[in-house]
């Protein structure tokens, strides 16, 4: 692969772990186990049993915590200071052959961690002002199905995939700023004269 292919995968790996960090770091080392991948070798350490135990078992947590309001924002609080770093982490071993974190590969990866993390967070505190379940449930359960066919389009068509992560996030970008818009709308002044 191109340096440009793997910098596109990077990118993709820290976005998709900026959703889901245990699910995305279980499917690289489940395809790199299975040889599905050719892992670069920063990244082999996700085919460590231990590494693919924990992921998994995390997962599955996530899985469920996720599904219930409120639960699923203290989730996401607190797995701020873990799914920017590993985003970090992801992005920079793609682009290593020699195991060497480059800095401004870590530096994009928190980056483009931070901002789908910031977008699946802040969609979902809005969606927790609603009553009822389903908006939640359904919100996670496209974002696990995200997450898995975006690990699988990353490695086969990456630059589609990273169109489409782009296209999504600014998409979201654009509808939060709307809303938020909508809600914090100044009243209009009156006239004087």
């Amino acid at each position: 692969m191109t340096e440009a292919h793997l910098f596109a995968i990077g990118v993709l790996l820290a976005w998709l772990a900026g959703i889901r960090v245990y699910l995305t770091v279980f499917g690289i080392g489940v395809a790199g186990w299975f040889g599905w991948l050719d892992l670069p070798q920063a990244l082999e350490v996700t085919t460590s049993p231990w590494v693919l135990g924990v992921s998994g078992v995390l997962a599955i947590a996530e899985f469920f915590a996720d599904k219930i309001p409120g639960v699923d924002s203290g989730w996401d609080l607190l797995h701020t200071l873990l799914r920017v770093p590993a985003g970090a982490f992801l992005a920079a071993a793609t682009l290593s052959p020699d195991g060497q974190l480059g800095a401004g590969m870590l530096a994009t990866g928190a980056g483009v961690a931070l901002t789908s993390h910031l977008l699946k967070s802040g969609a979902r505190a809005m969606m927790n002002t609603s009553p009822e379940p389903v908006s939640n449930w359904t919100a996670s359960f496209t974002e696990d199905a995200a997450v898995v066919g975006g690990l699988a389009l990353a490695f086969a068509h990456p630059w589609i995939a990273l169109a489409i992560v782009v296209a999504i996030s600014l998409s979201f970008a654009l509808l939060v700023w709307w809303i938020w818009r909508k809600l914090f709308r100044r009243a209009p002044r009156p006239q004087t004269g």
